[in-house]
């Protein structure tokens, strides 16, 4: 099984960060508003960034490096992963 981690860029051009093992499916909830309450006010959202793990716990700690970064560099993990 694939777990991802991912960034998205909502409506009012912030950025949430999550986890999931199914990527398509969760950015589609959050469009629904069934996401994290982050981004129900904040629709539409689009996926800006994701990374793939072989594991949960892998996904989970780099999620939780992720939202630590500041914005500026998210922008940059997000340029960078936009290049390859």
């Amino acid at each position: 099984m694939q777990f991802y981690v991912y960034i998205l860029r909502c409506a009012d051009d912030t950025l949430y960060t999550g986890y999931t093992n199914d990527l398509p499916h969760r950015v589609r909830m959050h469009n629904e508003g069934k996401g994290a309450k982050y981004t129900r006010a904040r629709r539409p959202v689009e996926l800006a960034y994701h990374e793939e793990w072989e594991d949960k716990s892998g996904a989970l700690r780099r999620e939780a490096a992720i939202k630590k970064l500041t914005r500026a560099d998210k922008l940059k993990l997000i340029d960078k992963g936009t290049e390859q």
